[in-house]
């Protein structure tokens, strides 16, 4: 029984000895993850010479995103039913919530509209704008990865009045881009193509369609 009772300890500290070495092994292999790329967006500065200068205050709220984009990951497609993603690079902040920054320092370059913010400051606004992110991500011709992807940034865009939460304008703006080449940087950058065009053409509505709403409403 006593040689039984050694033999039980001896295994015993064979497996604590395994079970601490493993645990080292796996601390030193976390230690050495490398933290993914993280990739930014610019917002966009350059509009038609002709947009009007406004009076009214303005909201932009965070866009609605499905979950596949509601994401900090790089979204790609290699099929129309799939969503994968770019490895070991990420976004500085949520797809929808970068977007929502962006747009809204857009609205302050284009330096028509001194009252522009996001939702959760509080501001007494006017207007609301109300988005949807519905395509986010790179391109690829199905089974094939090798070439360079398009990128496809399309918002969906709805001008609410706050009084009444009335809708007085809505639309869908969209964009396209072909990468230079397959690497990730070049693929950020058709990223930032895309939806700079389209943060120009979204801009340039909302200031448009507020400013027509606005002096109609002045008038009665």
């Amino acid at each position: 029984m006593k040689q039984s009772t050694r033999w039980s300890r001896r295994q015993v500290a064979r497996l604590s000895l395994a079970g601490a070495t493993a645990a080292l092994t796996g601390c030193g292999l976390a230690a050495l993850r490398v933290p993914p790329q993280l990739y930014t967006l610019t917002p966009k500065s350059t509009f038609r010479d002709n947009l009007p200068t406004v009076e009214w205050q303005l909201l932009v709220e965070p866009p609605v995103a499905a979950a596949g984009l509601d994401s900090l990951r790089i979204a790609l497609q290699s099929s129309p039913l799939t969503l994968d993603y770019f490895a070991d690079v990420a976004w500085t902040d949520r797809a929808p919530q970068m977007t929502q920054t962006l747009i809204v320092e857009s609205f302050e370059n284009s330096g028509r509209i001194v009252s522009v913010g996001r939702e959760s400051i509080g501001l007494r606004a006017n207007y609301l704008l109300k988005t949807e992110l519905r395509e986010f991500q790179a391109e690829y011709a199905e089974g094939v990865t090798l070439v360079a992807p398009t990128v496809r940034v399309r918002i969906n865009a709805k001008l609410v009045e706050t009084i009444g939460r009335t809708i007085i304008a809505g639309t869908n703006f969209e964009a396209t881009t072909i990468a230079a080449d397959n690497r990730i940087g070049s693929i950020v950058m058709a990223f930032d193509d895309s939806l700079g065009k389209v943060m120009r053409r979204l801009i340039e509505w909302t200031l448009d369609s507020g400013e027509a709403h606005w002096r109609i409403r002045e008038r009665t």
